[in-house]
């Protein structure tokens, strides 16, 4: 079974793909150096690349088995989750395994940044 890479620099890939899984690596907002926006327009901008991504490798929104969100502010919890429920709901996907914690983003205009594991298919089993 090979494992496969997308978006791949010296440093990451994006997207690796092995045994049936899809495994994104943590995204943020476009321009995280220099990101605005409130948590929920980050999120939603995060959430569109994550979609993007699973669609691009293959899967969707509909095959999440686990996601892990990073928030600069825990203070931000109810409003980064708004934005998530409604993103399930647009999506017909049910609620993966999901740890949230407070953390250090890589730069002071990131709000959050989010880590997903999927199941391989474009459609839920």
């Amino acid at each position: 079974m090979a494992i496969r890479r997308h978006h791949t620099n010296s440093r990451l890939s994006k997207v690796v793909r092995y045994g049936g899984l899809v495994y994104l690596c943590g995204q943020t907002a476009k321009g995280s150096a220099s990101a605005t926006g409130d948590i929920a327009a980050q999120t939603s901008e995060v959430l569109s690349r994550v979609e993007a991504l699973l669609t691009e490798a293959g899967s969707s929104p509909s095959r999440l088995l686990s996601a892990t969100v990073y928030l600069r502010d825990i203070r931000d919890f109810s409003g980064m989750n708004a934005v998530w429920e409604g993103w399930l709901a647009d999506n017909k996907a049910e609620a993966p395994v999901r740890t949230t914690v407070e953390a250090a983003l890589a730069t002071e205009g990131l709000r959050v940044e989010v880590t997903i594991v999927a199941a391989e298919g474009n459609a839920a089993a």
